[in-house]
């Protein structure tokens, strides 16, 4: 064969491969383009119906709409100011006029950067592919989506006149603080309609949609004129505006009309469930994309909720001298003590009511969530259970109440004192936690160390940082009440943690769900022990710190513990039932003792106690009586609460205390080195 056949052959050879391969190449584009246009959204017809979304509706989890958000005012772009139109063009999209839904030079520009300039990457969209996204809610961002977007924008541009798309934008645009689409947004910023802006005006709001949140006036006004400067500079570059006239605008002040209140529901519950639809979802989908979200709110329990704390709270101001039955309440929000309440379901993790404040309208800062604050001795059934799991100690284990210094490496000597300020000797621990003796207290944590302590609360569902020092036993890192009320109901369900939630479900504005809350608890402690300080805390209720609650009428099976913190700023009780876990605060804002008109101190069973109490009385009035379940392993004892052994015919006061499988009462107070 000669060398001319061989190179004719191989040219063959290579011409049918090359061939091939552009055959298999065309194959897959077709293929593409197929899987593309079968996902592609419908067009609308008329264009402007592209912004008009469905409201997205909040329900309670009983089934009733309880808010409805959305909507934006569309008007004609004859109504629109040239100065707009001319800014906006300039700034999204100069050459809007001249291409057909794709800039293949902005295009190309936009690819040779973001190759070749390390850490830029510059967007391309044209006027006509930002409006067709709004065609896609599928919250993801993809190339594949981008190419889809592309033909799209191909169909608006092929079906629809340039007037159409750039009127259908401009009513979209979203320019921050509430404010969607151009008249919604002159009205908002300058308390003007569209047709009347001027130059200036329409300079800052032309720049704003590039980060709402970056350039908001009212919060960072410099930053903004910065940006309405690059618009009027991009205004005069393309010869929409003379140099002069952008100089002229450039320098004039802006005259912003206030910014009305930014309260947008009217509860701390839902601007809570708005927050996490943001976080999920955006702004604007929440706002305009038609979703309906199943809230695990309960309308009847919220509005007690809310009732027990202004009640409870009036009471307190009343006892402290801040008012009186008679006065009309003309102080400031600051000069009197806050309160917050979040109960849960136990069984799920559902929050059903959650109050974060006294008054809303007043202030929207929501204390059940954003406000950790010291728990003090609500902390100590952490604390308890790590002693039970790792000193191998149970209820009836005899300690002494005396004083105690503990010396940590390289720290301060710790000394801690107890409220009443004398000592009682020796005694259970079960009546140390039901009352609430700081120094036993002190003696646990030093022997089972603040990192174990630690290592228990996160399990049962703290999740603020916690300071491993000896005084985290008790209460000196803060918590919010939704943590406390998370925790605490881990106990009520005998040691399954559940997650709080506050959405059941959401729908997108096509009936597609896109998350349901499937309920599922971890276990992670040792359901026994759990037992055994659960009974604790029911002694806390019947006996001890939080018997109020009997006083005040609540006889449903319950268990909970109080907590106050140093000079009376904090006063605390988290208590539940087997199906229901409430936390209530009650505090001052800035750093304020609680102390009635006698200077006498208001502790977590006067400040807090009544008002669970009075919520719980209401939220569970038609609850039939539950006791908490027993586990198997445990055994119900009367002991004497001095010694610590069996109570005998003669024992005064005996206590019943729960003891698990293999814990004896032998030799508790001979153990001890007593004088």
């Amino acid at each position: 064969m000669t060398t001319t056949t061989k190179i004719l052959k191989a040219l063959t050879t290579l011409f049918y491969l090359a061939a091939s391969v552009a055959g298999i190449g065309a194959l897959v584009v077709v293929g593409m383009v197929f899987y593309l246009v079968k996902d592609l959204p419908r067009v609308p017809e008329p264009l402007s119906r592209i912004i008009e979304t469905e409201p997205t509706e909040i329900f309670a989890a009983t089934g009733e709409r309880i808010l409805l958000m959305g909507g934006r005012e569309a008007i004609p772009l004859s109504r629109v100011s040239p100065h707009f139109i001319r800014a906006i063009l300039a700034t999204e999209d100069h050459r809007f006029p001249h291409h057909h839904g794709v800039d293949k030079l902005r295009t190309l520009k936009a690819m040779v950067i973001t190759l070749f300039v390390p850490g830029k990457i510059q967007g391309a969209s044209t006027i006509t592919q930002q409006l067709a996204k709004n065609l896609f809610f599928s919250f993801k961002r993809s190339y594949l989506r981008k190419l889809q977007e592309l033909m799209v924008s191909l169909q608006i541009e092929s079906r629809y006149s340039k007037d159409d798309i750039l009127e259908a934008y401009v009513n979209q645009i979203p320019f921050g603080v509430g404010a969607y689409g151009i008249e919604n947004a002159a009205q908002t910023f300058f308390g003007k309609p569209a047709s009347e802006l001027n130059l200036e005006e329409s300079a800052l709001l032309a720049g704003l949609p590039k980060s709402p949140t970056r350039y908001n006036p009212y919060l960072h006004l410099e930053r903004a004129k910065k940006r309405q400067r690059v618009v009027l500079l991009r205004m005069a570059t393309v010869s929409f505006v003379s140099q002069q006239e952008a100089d002229i605008a450039s320098q004039a002040k802006l005259q912003l009309k206030p910014l009305p209140s930014r309260a947008r529901t009217g509860s701390y519950y839902l601007d809570t469930v708005i927050k996490r639809l943001e976080k999920r979802y955006g702004t604007e989908v929440v706002f305009h994309g038609g979703l309906k979200v199943t809230t695990t709110l309960d309308p009847q329990i919220q509005a007690w909720a809310a009732q027990s704390v202004q009640a409870g709270l009036q009471k307190l101001d009343r006892s402290m001298g801040l008012s009186d039955e008679f006065e009309s309440y003309d102080l400031d929000t600051a000069q009197l003590p806050q309160g917050a309440l979040v109960a849960i379901q136990a069984n799920s993790g559902a929050v059903k009511a959650l109050v974060g404040g006294r008054n809303y309208s007043e202030s929207e800062y929501n204390r059940a969530i954003q406000n950790n604050r010291l728990p003090g001795s609500g902390f100590k059934p952490f604390l308890y259970y790590t002693a039970f799991e790792k000193l191998d100690a149970h209820p009836a284990t005899v300690y002494i109440d005396e004083p105690i210094t503990i010396s940590p490496a390289g720290a301060p000597k710790w000394s801690p004192k107890n409220f009443s300020r004398d000592f009682s000797g020796p005694m259970i621990l079960k009546q140390a936690f039901q009352d609430s003796v700081n120094t036993i207290a002190a003696q646990l944590v030093e022997q089972t160390g603040p990192e174990d302590v630690i290592a228990t609360a996160k399990r049962f569902g703290i999740k603020s940082p916690l300071s491993p020092v000896y005084s985290v036993a008790l209460g000196t890192s803060g918590v919010s009440p939704l943590e406390m009320a998370s925790a605490f109901a881990t106990f009520a369900t005998g040691g399954i943690h559940h997650e709080p939630f506050f959405i059941w479900r959401v729908e997108d504005s096509f009936g597609r769900v896109l998350e349901e809350k499937i309920v599922s608890g971890q276990r992670s402690l040792d359901p026994a022990m759990v037992y055994q300080v659960v009974d604790m805390m029911r002694g806390v209720v019947d006996e001890g710190s939080g018997s109020s609650v009997r006083r005040l009428g609540f006889n449903l099976p319950a268990a909970g513990k109080t907590g106050t913190t140093n000079r009376y700023k904090d006063a605390w009780f988290t208590g539940f039932t087997p199906t229901l876990c409430t936390s209530v605060w009650v505090g001052f804002d800035r750093d304020t003792g609680l102390r009635d008109s006698r200077n006498i101190g208001i502790t977590g069973g006067r400040g807090a106690v009544p008002i669970w109490t009075d919520f719980m009385k209401k939220a569970l009035a038609n609850e039939p009586a539950r006791e908490f379940s027993i586990p198997a392993g445990i055994r119900l004892i009367n002991v004497n609460a001095t010694t610590g052994r069996p109570a005998g015919y003669f024992t005064e006061k005996p206590m019943q205390v729960a003891l698990r499988n293999g814990q004896t009462l032998a030799g508790n107070i001979d153990d001890l080195n007593l004088k």
